[in-house]
């Protein structure tokens, strides 16, 4: 007897491997084009913030040229120059915000802490005029090292900005006086310079009322002089000085036996001043002050040949090493923290020297195999 066979039940269909991971593709593929979407706004969307990056490193020597009255001139050209070093800033987009806050070499600023009361064209354009200062005192402080007959000239007194007490007055110069306001006139003398200036201040106290004649310079010719009564204060500096309550502007100007231009194109501040007095010392003297090292160096510099402060010190060193320097001179007077600051950010690659003066710098590159500047002139 034949048995036959049980019915065959058709199986139920099971969902691929395709099919199940398909669930899983559809939610990430919309999540991946949310977040390409957010990316593309946020690298699109500026925001109220600036940054201060690591910027360009340069040699001064190809920036250099001597025109009117150098044809006796002899220039020692060298390709291993000096360079002097930016930092880099601008507004930010979001993406780019995002990134400077996870970035130690980056610092992100808001408008306030960037710019104070000025406007961003009020700093470019005083950032360009203190490049133009910078120059000026690099060149009279290294043509008299080198014996030269230079005359440093005092311009006018332009306020560069106003330092408000934590409760400024109502006829404080932090409400009376403003930035590109030319100071003419104190108590009833003429103030044609800084330095009339200052002797006008003498014996002056804090609380005094003085009145000063300023005459506003701007693109406005409607504008007029006017007069203001402006109570002296305490400087934040030295409690036993008396000031009026601004920081000048460098509108200094020299007289040389020959002209010389440093382009800077577009580049503003004075922190280059170290980095173009050593250029044109190199430059008008046999030999080479830097030797074999690539040499790089920030700092302002006054005409006594003092170097002083700058700012975004740890960006610029950034900027340094990455170019490939060995020595980077920097001004002693930047703070412990600032100084540690920057040889955190470049370990051991780049070594950092402070320096006080053009004579310490000088030393210093002697001392990592630069050559000797020639001794000074007898008499001078």
């Amino acid at each position: 007897m034949s048995v036959l066979p049980p019915p065959v039940i058709p199986a139920v269909p099971q969902p691929t491997t395709s099919v199940r991971r398909l669930w899983w593709a559809l939610p990430m593929l919309t999540l991946s084009w949310l977040v390409l979407v957010a990316i593309i706004v946020a690298g699109a969307m500026t925001i109220q913030r600036w940054e201060t990056a690591p910027g360009s490193v340069d040699s001064v020597a190809p920036r250099l040229g001597f025109g009117t009255g150098a044809t006796d001139v002899t220039r020692y050209r060298t390709e291993n120059s000096v360079r002097f070093v930016t930092a880099y800033g601008s507004q930010l987009t979001a993406l780019e915000g995002f990134v400077g806050w996870v970035d130690d070499d980056i610092a992100v600023e808001t408008r306030l802490q960037r710019f104070g009361d000025r406007s961003p064209v009020e700093q470019r354009r005083l950032g360009f005029q203190a490049m133009v200062g910078a120059k000026q005192i690099a060149e009279y402080v290294a043509l008299k090292r080198l014996g030269y007959d230079v005359a440093l000239n005092y311009g006018s007194v332009v306020v560069e900005q106003v330092i408000c007490e934590e409760k400024p007055a109502v006829d404080s110069a932090c409400r009376r006086l403003n930035p590109g306001d030319v100071i003419e006139s104190l108590a009833g003398t003429p103030t044609p310079a800084l330095d009339v200036l200052a002797k006008a201040m003498e014996g002056r106290k804090v609380g005094d009322v003085v009145e000063i004649v300023v005459n506003t310079l701007n693109s406005n010719p409607n504008e007029t002089r006017r007069t203001e009564k402006v109570r002296l204060i305490t400087s934040p500096d030295d409690p036993n000085r008396t000031i009026i309550g601004i920081v000048p502007a460098d509108t200094r100007t020299v007289d040389v036996p020959f002209e010389v231009d440093i382009s800077t194109d577009s580049i503003g501040g004075p922190s280059a001043g170290l980095a173009f007095a050593l250029a044109l010392l190199d430059e008008l003297t046999p030999g080479n002050l830097m030797g074999k090292e690539s040499v790089a160096a920030t700092g302002t510099i006054a005409e006594d040949g003092t170097v002083g402060a700058i700012g975004a010190l740890r960006q610029k060193a950034v900027a340094v090493e990455r170019s490939g320097a060995g020595l980077f001179l920097v001004p002693k007077l930047q703070t412990p923290d600032e100084i540690a600051s920057a040889r955190a950010a470049v370990g051991p690659k780049l070594r950092i020297m402070p320096v006080g003066t053009l004579d310490e710098a000088l030393d210093a590159l002697v001392e990592y195999g630069g050559g000797k500047l020639p001794a000074q002139p007898s008499g001078d």
